[in-house]
C-alpha cells in the first residue's frame, strides 16, 4: 500500500494518537550500543558523537542512563508517504505557534513527534485544530 502524498488530505486525516508512556532520548556510544538493545529501543539512530536511543524512561533510570527530559509520542495515524513535501512544516508550524518542542521521527507509515510531557495534550489540541481547519 502506497503511502499519501497529497498535503490536504495528510492534513485532514492524520488523526494524533497520543501514546501513554513516557519516553527519554539517550546517547550510548557507538560501539557500546548492542548493549541496549536488551532495553527494546523504540528507535536507534547512529551520529558520529555516539548512538541515540529513545527508550521508555524507566528503561533508561533502571540502566542509569543519562537522558533527556521526558517526552510523550504523538503518532500520526494517516500512512504518509516518504516522499511527501509538507506535511512537518505543516505540524511544526502549529506547534511552534503553541510554543512546544517537536522531535519528529518518521517511521515507514507514520510521523511520530516526541513534545515534552507537560505539553502533551495542548500538542495533541493543536494538532487536531490544524486537521479540522484544513
Amino acid at each position: 500500500m502506497a503511502g499519501i502524498t497529497d498535503l490536504s488530505i495528510l492534513l485532514k486525516t492524520m488523526e494524533p494518537n497520543l501514546s501513554p508512556l513516557e519516553f527519554v532520548y539517550c546517547s550510548v556510544p557507538t560501539e557500546d550500543f548492542t548493549n541496549y538493545l536488551t532495553l527494546n529501543p523504540l528507535c536507534v539512530f547512529h551520529e558520529a558523537e555516539g548512538t541515540t536511543l529513545i527508550l521508555p524512561i524507566g528503561a533508561a533510570k533502571d540502566h542509569g542512563l543519562p537522558h533527556s527530559a521526558p517526552l510523550r509520542c504523538i503518532t500520526l495515524t494517516v500512512h504518509s508517504a516518504l516522499e511527501a513535501v509538507g506535511l512537518t512544516a505543516a505540524f511544526a508550524a502549529a506547534l511552534t505557534r503553541e510554543g512546544i518542542s517537536a522531535n519528529v521521527v518518521a517511521g515507514y507509515y507514520h510521523d511520530h513527534i516526541f513534545v515534552p510531557s507537560a505539553d502533551a495534550e495542548r500538542a495533541v489540541a493543536a494538532l487536531k485544530a490544524l486537521s479540522a481547519s484544513t
